[in-house]
């Protein structure tokens, strides 16, 4: 594996992040200094944390549902790409999106 190319990107990824870090915090702090409302800051920074959660959530269940596409895939003995190894990934993939909505239904 060539790491020459990974570190760039892992540098990119994290300058990114590190920037949207910064601005969240930034709205967060004009937010509680605007003097607005209570109720509506804590509102607001109650649905960030549903969003963030759920978020969170969908990710989780996604990677389970690509994790076990791929051991299928391992467990059938394919090593190289055709089609059915393609549509089992895209499959796990949209049935780990499908179990998210459906989770996310039953949350709230």
């Amino acid at each position: 594996m060539n790491f020459e190319i990974l570190i760039p990107i892992t540098l990119f990824v994290c300058i990114v992040y590190a920037i949207k870090a910064v601005v969240d915090a930034r709205v967060r702090k004009q937010m509680v200094d605007s003097n607005g409302s209570q109720d509506l800051v804590r509102s607001m920074l109650e649905g960030e944390e549903i969003r963030r959660r759920h978020g969170s959530l969908r990710w989780g269940v996604t990677l389970v549902a690509l994790a076990i596409g791929f051991g299928l895939v391992q467990a059938s003995g394919w090593d190289e790409v055709n089609p059915g190894v393609i549509a089992i990934l895209v499959g796990a993939t949209g049935l780990g999106n499908l179990a998210y909505y459906l989770m996310a239904r039953k949350l709230g």
